[in-house]
């Protein structure tokens, strides 16, 4: 008896808790899976908080972000001076490693990919939907692909950033370090001096060039309406003429019709009026037709003045951009993929759908010394004036080679240094990396380049540049600082056929 109620409690136990073989299995399973999901979920350092450096803040230079510690750091040209923790891409939304650099703005915005999801403070670093934007940090990596920053540091951010600051996402920890290297920049200081002045002498040449131009085209316009003016005076007296010259005949038969004195006398007056009416409109027809044979040899030269102060204007708007872009910032891209060099300098044009234009005119083959070894990426920035010179500083975020040996496998053609090193300034940079271009560099990008070593679903989701923005065949020339330039020739630039860039899709693809 006792047995058997013992039983019927171990077995009403069993019903109401489970077997405890069961509870421990599931137990062990939960565990295991919490463990597989360990890495997308890694929890932050419990010492990771925002901090501010304690002296005065410059401007903001750069910006590198740590995968593996879910941190960013901002720094000016002195060292680190904003830092805090993050929330990148989860597993198979992965933010993508790499170099990139804020494209856009955008102080409220709302995602048109994730249900309209708040983005305050977005900072957009490529145009398919990766950006820096305040959100929610459960202590992992946790977005779609973007880079989380607290609410509080994305506001207080916001306005010290600039269009075209460099942001460097590493897979590991990455700090700027002091470099120095033969092949880095040195600036002359008559050069940049020489082209302060240049830019300047240059823009004043370009307004008068423009006010010139302006002139001639109302000059030519002014000369056609007198010309159509004068042809219609021309075909008005000629009908006036044609009509006095009938009425002239009419009152010549009159005339010699006449049979009374009275009657002749009669004709003889209107033949006389009429006489006189004839001789005045020839006079004024025989004077107009004078004056409009000038007038289409006036207005052929008010034309080819409009045509030659046209292209005046084109070559000195052209000109005083060359030069102006000389006193900004330059950004060069080296690739082992490619063997090639590309140049960018951000031309401050606003792009109607959003960001600047970026001049991408030079591009050059480049020689890199043992071609099939790695040379990882390296990003090396001039920090600020040194002296004559400047003083550089070394971030490593894909490791081939040393940054000096990356350094030492690049020749940079002569032609290029001399067009490029004598003006270079702070925040110019030399990227040197095994990579190719990412297809999301444009015309309105300075340089995206992704590791390609290194998990990309924050990509995956969300559909390419290339498909979305970039510009149709009505649209491949554009104004640009006074004059034209083709669209086709630029880095990454590979157009749809067919029609307009999804507009919607373009305002934020996360």
């Amino acid at each position: 008896m006792i047995n058997r109620l013992a039983t019927a409690q171990s077995n009403a136990a069993m019903r109401r808790w489970g077997p405890p073989v069961i509870v421990t299995l599931t137990a062990m399973a939960a565990l295991t899976v919490l463990t597989a999901d360990a890495p997308a979920r890694q929890a932050r350092p419990a010492s990771l908080t925002e901090a501010t450096a304690p002296r005065h803040a410059g401007e903001p230079i750069m910006a590198i972000v740590s995968i593996k510690t879910q941190q960013v750091t901002f720094y000016d040209a002195d060292g680190w001076i904003l830092r805090a923790p993050v929330s990148t891409g989860t597993t198979g939304r992965e933010t993508p490693a790499g170099v990139f650099a804020v494209l856009e703005k955008d102080k409220d915005h709302h995602s048109t990919l994730y249900d309209d999801a708040w983005m305050p403070n977005m900072q957009r670093i490529t145009w398919n939907g990766i950006a820096l934007h305040g959100g929610p940090l459960p202590g992992y990596a946790a977005s779609h692909g973007c880079v989380r920053m607290p609410y509080g540091f994305a506001e207080k951010l916001f306005e010290k950033t600039w269009i075209g600051m460099r942001v460097i996402i590493s897979p590991n920890e990455a700090e700027p370090v002091e470099f120095s290297h033969p092949a880095l920049f040195v600036p002359n200081r008559e050069a940049i001096a020489a082209a302060a002045v240049k830019a300047e002498t240059l823009a004043r040449e370009a307004a008068e060039a423009a006010k010139t131009a302006d002139e001639a085209k109302k000059a030519a316009a002014t000369a056609k309406r007198e010309t159509e003016s004068l042809t219609a005076s021309l075909r008005k007296l000629e009908a006036l003429k044609t009509r006095a010259d009938a009425e002239l005949a009419f009152t010549d038969k009159a005339l010699a019709a006449a049979k009374t004195d009275e009657a002749k006398g009669r004709a003889d007056n209107l033949n006389q009026k009429a006489a006189a009416k004839a001789a005045e409109l020839r006079a004024q027809l025989d004077t107009a037709n004078a004056d409009a044979k000038s007038k289409p040899d006036a207005a052929a030269a008010a034309k080819g003045a409009v045509k030659a102060a046209e292209k005046k204007k084109a070559e000195t708007a052209k000109a005083a951009s060359e030069a102006k872009l000389a006193l900004e910032p330059v950004s060069i891209y080296i690739s082992r993929a490619t063997q090639k060099l590309y140049v960018r300098r951000n031309t401050h044009k606003p792009w109607a759908d959003g960001g600047e234009v970026f001049d991408a005119t030079l591009e050059a083959p480049i020689t890199i010394r043992n071609p099939d070894k790695r040379i990882g990426t390296h990003v090396f920035t001039a920090m600020a004036r040194n002296g004559a010179g400047l003083r550089w500083t070394a971030v490593t975020i894909d490791n081939g080679s040393e940054a000096k040996d990356a350094l030492d496998h690049i020749t940079i053609p002569q032609d290029v240094l001399d067009r490029i090193a004598p003006t270079a300034l702070p925040r110019s940079s030399i990227i040197v990396s095994d990579e190719p271009l990412s297809g999301e560099t444009n015309y309105r990008t300075e340089f995206v380049a992704v590791l390609n070593n290194q998990p990309q679903g924050g990509f995956v989701t969300r559909r390419p540049t290339d498909d979305l923005l970039v510009p149709s065949d009505e649209e491949l020339k554009f104004e640009y600082f006074g004059f034209e330039r083709d669209l086709d020739s630029q880095a990454g630039n590979t157009r749809r056929r067919g029609g307009q860039y999804d507009r919607q899709m373009q305002r934020g693809l996360w």
